[in-house]
């Protein structure tokens, strides 16, 4: 690993901020950190870095707003998105990010994550064959139906999807809802279930105290990032 490699954390989180940086730096690596997107461009217009981590729920700019405009200007940055409220694909694909982080994994899965991602070839942002989906956890649309969000593999924006009913074919077709590119994407996550780390998976009907479940588990990740600036650093 070159010291000289550059990281750049956007996270609101001022603690969470601080432990990753003091993880990175103290692993050799040069750590710039911001606290919205918008802070984030305006530190990529000093320095470009080789990665960006990013959570995908930030005030003003979310993360995907972000992660779209770093996609356009940017390709060949690499991505970790990092997020306590969605459930993403820990092999993303490298539309919208080259990998996904869950909040509340070890140090050594964080930092190991890292330097893989820097290792790594820096993928082609258009090839892939179905869009990125990204899954917020016990999220619900205005008439109660749970929803699921696309990165559209042309524009890289990011816009909400139905969940489709059980029965539905694997793979499902839609239209991007800013620049009408035909996109496809793996219909693998109607029914959310708790996998091994904490990482959400889904897969089969959730039963009430599965509901209680997944919401107790996503109360704790968010207390556990409110006090990770006091606490050991898991993250």
């Amino acid at each position: 690993m070159s010291a000289q490699q550059k990281i750049l954390i956007v996270d609101d989180n001022p603690g969470l901020r601080a432990v990753c940086s003091s993880l990175l730096a103290s692993a050799g690596y040069l750590v710039t950190s911001a606290e919205d997107g918008f802070a984030g461009l305006l530190c990529l217009e000093k320095n470009i870095p080789d990665l960006i981590l990013c959570d995908l729920h930030l005030p003003r700019m979310s993360g995907f707003e972000f992660l779209s405009v770093v996609r356009r200007r940017f390709p060949e940055v690499r991505v970790m998105a990092m997020s306590g409220a969605y459930v993403g694909d820990s092999n993303s694909g490298g539309i919208l990010a080259d990998a996904f982080y869950a909040k509340g994994q070890s140090p050594t899965t964080f930092l190991g994550t890292v330097q893989t991602l820097l290792q790594a070839f820096t993928p082609s942002r258009h090839t892939r064959e179905l869009a990125e989906v990204w899954i917020p956890l016990n999220a619900k649309d205005s008439h109660g139906n749970p929803y699921v969000v696309a990165t559209c593999p042309e524009c890289f924006r990011t816009f909400p999807l139905t969940v489709s009913p059980l029965g539905s074919p694997d793979i499902l077709n839609a239209s991007c809802f800013f620049c009408a590119f035909h996109i496809k994407y793996k219909n693998d996550f109607p029914r959310p279930t708790i996998a091994s780390e904490g990482a959400p998976m889904l897969e089969q009907p959730l039963t009430k105290a599965e509901v209680v479940e997944a919401a107790a588990i996503e109360a704790s990740t968010g207390a556990f990032e409110d006090e990770i600036a006091s606490q050991t650093p898991f993250i």
